[in-house]
C-alpha cells in the first residue's frame, strides 16, 4: 500500500514538472525565432523602388537583431511572380515578402488567372512606407511642365510616351488615371521594373517616366531627370519644390502607393508579432526614418491588425478604379 502511495506521489509530481518542461520548451521555441536566414522575396529586379527599400529593412532587421535576412528578387508580370511565390511558400515566417499596393491590391483586378487572393492567401505583417508617385521627364526634354505634356498629347494623341516598371502596378494606371483626368492620351510603354524604363527615359527613348519617387530620387538629385508633378494629395517630404497634379488643376487628384512585409496565410501569430515589434523598432529610429525619406518615401508604422484593414480597404478601392479604366491583362 505504501508503495502504490509514493508511486502516485512520484507521478503527481512528475507531471507538473513535465507539463512546465514542455512549456519551457515552447516558449523557447517561439523565441528562437529566426532559428536560420529568412529569405525576404522582392518581387522586382534590383534597383526599382521595393528593392531599396527591402534591401535597406533586411539590412537594419540584420544589424539590430543580429538575424540573418536574404533579399530574393523574383522580378516579373508587375509584381506579381514574386507575390505567388510567397503566397505557396510555407507559413514559417522563414519566407517572407515586400509588398505593395502594385501587386497586393491592383493586379488580383487586372490579372485574369492569377494564381493567389491576396487577402486569403497572405497575411499583413508590418507597414513599412508610403509614396507619391512622380512624373519626370529627361532634363533636356521639351517638356518643362506638365501642362506641357497636356497640351502635346492634345494636340497628338498617343504620340508623348511614358514608361512604367509594367502592367498592372499602381504606377502603371496612374499614368492612366491621369490620362482620364487631363482628357488626353498618352501611350502607356511597359517594362520588366523601374531600372529598365529608368534607362530608356534617360536616353530619350520615351518621352516621360511615371515612378515612384524612391526610384527616381537619385537620378533627379543628379540633374538628369526632371520631376514635373507628384501624384499624391501634399508634397513629397524629398521633392518639396514640385508640385502635386492636384495643385496643377487636377483638384482631388490622389494616386500613392505603399510597401509593407507580408507572409503566407496561416504563419504562427507569435512570428508575426516578432516580425511587427522588431520593424516598427526600427521604423521608430531617427536613423532609419531619415534613411527611408532619404529614399522619397514616408515611413509609416502600423500594427499587423492596422495594415490589414489598410489591405481590405484598397482592394476594394481599386477594384473600382481598375473596371472604370477598363485595363485587363491576360
Amino acid at each position: 500500500m505504501i508503495r502504490k502511495l509514493t508511486r502516485s506521489l512520484a507521478l503527481a509530481l512528475a507531471l507538473p514538472l513535465a507539463l512546465s518542461a514542455t512549456l519551457t520548451s515552447t516558449a523557447a521555441h517561439a523565441q528562437a525565432y529566426p532559428a536560420k536566414p529568412v529569405r525576404m522575396i522582392v518581387p522586382f529586379p534590383p534597383g526599382g523602388g521595393t528593392d531599396i527599400l527591402a534591401r535597406l529593412v533586411a539590412q537594419k532587421l540584420a544589424e539590430a537583431n543580429h538575424w540573418t535576412v536574404v533579399p530574393d528578387n523574383r522580378g516579373g508580370a508587375g509584381g506579381t511572380i514574386g507575390i505567388a511565390e510567397a503566397a505557396r511558400a510555407a507559413p514559417t515566417g522563414y519566407d517572407i515578402v515586400m509588398g505593395q499596393k502594385d501587386n497586393m491590391v491592383v493586379a488580383p483586378w487586372l490579372y485574369k488567372n492569377l494564381s493567389y487572393n491576396p487577402v486569403k492567401d497572405l497575411t499583413a505583417v508590418a507597414h513599412v512606407a508610403y509614396t507619391p508617385v512622380v512624373i519626370v521627364t529627361q532634363a533636356n526634354s521639351k517638356f518643362k511642365t506638365l501642362n506641357d505634356v497636356v497640351t502635346a498629347a492634345r494636340a497628338a494623341p498617343d504620340t508623348v510616351t511614358y514608361g512604367s516598371p509594367g502592367n498592372g502596378t499602381t504606377i502603371h494606371l496612374a499614368g492612366e488615371i491621369f490620362n482620364g483626368a487631363a482628357q488626353i492620351k498618352m501611350r502607356h510603354v511597359p517594362y520588366k521594373g523601374s531600372n529598365a524604363a529608368m534607362m530608356d527615359v534617360l536616353a530619350g527613348n520615351v518621352d516621360l517616366m511615371v515612378s515612384s519617387v524612391p526610384s527616381a530620387l537619385a537620378q533627379i538629385k543628379a540633374g538628369k531627370l526632371r520631376p514635373l508633378a507628384v501624384t499624391s494629395a501634399k508634397r513629397s517630404t524629398s521633392l518639396p519644390d514640385t508640385p502635386t497634379v492636384a495643385e496643377l488643376g487636377y483638384k482631388g487628384f490622389d494616386v500613392s502607393t505603399w510597401y509593407g512585409i507580408f507572409v503566407p496565410a496561416k504563419t504562427p501569430k507569435d512570428v508575426i508579432a516578432t516580425l511587427n515589434t522588431e520593424v516598427n523598432k526600427l521604423l521608430a529610429t531617427p536613423e532609419m526614418k531619415a534613411a527611408i525619406i532619404a529614399q522619397g518615401a514616408e515611413p509609416q508604422a502600423m500594427t499587423p491588425e492596422q495594415f490589414e484593414t489598410l489591405l481590405k480597404a484598397d482592394y476594394e478601392k481599386w477594384k473600382g478604379i481598375v473596371q472604370a479604366s477598363g485595363a485587363t491583362i491576360e
